[in-house]
């Protein structure tokens, strides 16, 4: 598809003036398309929470069954795992904008086959895992033509506040989207999530064929070399940068063992706290505000640098705040370290990313962050695991379990990975881009 190239600004227009112009949380919003991709993410990722909450919710309803909340879970990552490095070598190669836009279309398709198997009475176990199969293929190949997206768009000197307002649609949905479930599956059962779910991937595609993106590079810039070459070299590349490989290892390695919390929510909700459908909305209702509020805390702050002794101390927080969680029997407490829970992810991720796409060359940063993306598709390897210890020993003892090997892992990286307690990657007003290993 040939697409037109962007209008070019040397500076973007402000959105604000005087005093309010000095508040650097919406700075990479001056930039047209960037503003349509974040309001597309927005709808998408509304659609994955609710999901979240109403498959999760119809597979325990169907069975019972705590080991059948991992495998649903598992269901969306293995596509994850499979496919998310192919779509990374997709993203460097071709148009990342289709890319977006036919993921998010078999997303309608999915969504409204599964309202519907749900509304008529047919929906079996062997369909939510279906589908949720092929929602993680969907996702596979959403996920990092979005992320270099994003870096195309804005420049290297906006990435910082881009990625964190990434994160503030993100958790902006997730404040909304598992209360908005809730209601509609207690007010209309899971098919009505379902059908508005498939709204909202329709509203995406609204946002992202709007997008102009900047001319492809001519196919003799672009690598010829075969598909698996491809991808082995993004593997290579990360496996021989140390920083990179130490980021990559907090992003998957904590996820996978930490966001075991999430998929036995209904377990928390029910058997230990006693509640239902809607304490369940409202406990990852809690999860998504502190999560909302780290994110436009960070985007608030005026910064061009960013640090690897960030990356890992919000990673142990995340732990230490999922670990306490996974202890509480008491409802209000329970609420607050949501809360908490959500502001530490946060913390580190929008960091881990930023420090990711700073880091990575622009002829690999689809590959590398493909990389990245496979936390979405390890957190339900996790949750497989963590449903199979919490049908044998409980699931506090199972996330506590899971939360401590993290913690190891932080701890590793942190002391194993040389310099990187001090490593830090900067931005100049020009847009350069150095790495260096700071003082203290």
């Amino acid at each position: 598809m040939q697409e037109s190239p962007p209008t070019q600004e040397a500076q973007p227009k402000p959105l604000t003036r005087g005093w309010l112009a000095r508040i650097h949380t919406f700075q990479a919003l001056r930039h047209r398309d960037f503003r349509l991709l974040w309001m597309g993410q927005l709808s998408v990722s509304m659609g994955l929470w609710m999901d979240n909450v109403a498959r999760s919710w119809l597979i325990y309803d169907l069975t019972g069954s705590a080991l059948a909340l991992g495998y649903v879970a598992a269901s969306r990552g293995i596509p994850m795992l499979i496919f998310g490095p192919i779509a990374g070598v997709v993203a460097d190669r071709y148009n990342k904008k289709v890319q977006l836009a036919c993921a998010q279309g078999a997303s309608v398709l999915l969504n409204l086959l599964l309202a519907s198997l749900v509304l008529f009475g047919h929906i079996q176990p062997w369909h939510v895992y279906l589908t949720g199969f092929f929602a993680g293929l969907v996702q596979a190949f959403q996920m990092p033509a979005r992320f270099t997206l994003v870096n195309e768009i804005v420049g290297p000197k906006d990435v910082l506040n881009a990625v964190a307002l990434s994160s503030v649609a993100q958790q902006l949905s997730r404040s909304i989207g598992p209360a908005i479930a809730g209601l509609l599956i207690a007010g209309l059962g899971v098919h009505g999530s379902y059908y508005v779910q498939a709204g909202m991937y329709l509203v995406a595609i609204m946002w992202t064929l709007q997008i102009r993106m900047p001319p492809l590079p001519p196919v003799s810039a672009r690598t010829r070399d075969p598909m698996l070459k491809s991808l082995t070299e993004g593997l290579k590349f990360v496996a021989a940068t140390p920083h990179l490989r130490a980021l990559i290892l907090l992003a998957l390695g904590p996820l996978m063992l930490g966001m075991t919390y999430s998929s036995l929510m209904p377990l928390f909700a029910q058997d230990i706290l006693g509640g239902g459908a809607r304490l369940q909305g409202l406990l990852l209702t809690c999860v998504g505000v502190g999560a909302f509020i780290g994110a436009v805390i960070v985007a608030s702050i005026p910064r061009n640098t960013g640090y690897g002794r960030g990356v890992a101390l919000g990673a142990a927080a995340f732990l230490i705040a999922v670990m306490l969680f996974s202890r509480s029997h008491w409802i209000p407490a329970s609420l607050v370290l949501g809360a908490v829970i959500g502001l530490f992810t946060t913390t580190y991720q929008t960091q881990n990313q930023s420090l990711l796409q700073l880091s990575s060359p622009d002829k690999l940063r689809g590959r590398v962050l493909s990389i990245y993306a496979l936390n979405v598709g390890l957190m339900p390897m996790g949750a497989l695991i963590a449903g199979a210890l919490a049908h044998w020993i409980g699931a506090p003892d199972a996330v506590t379990i899971m939360t401590g090997a993290g913690l190891v892992l932080v701890l590793a990286v942190a002391i194993l990975t040389p310099g990187f307690w001090s490593w830090r990657v900067r931005v100049a007003e020009s847009g350069e881009v150095t790495q260096s290993a700071a003082r203290g």
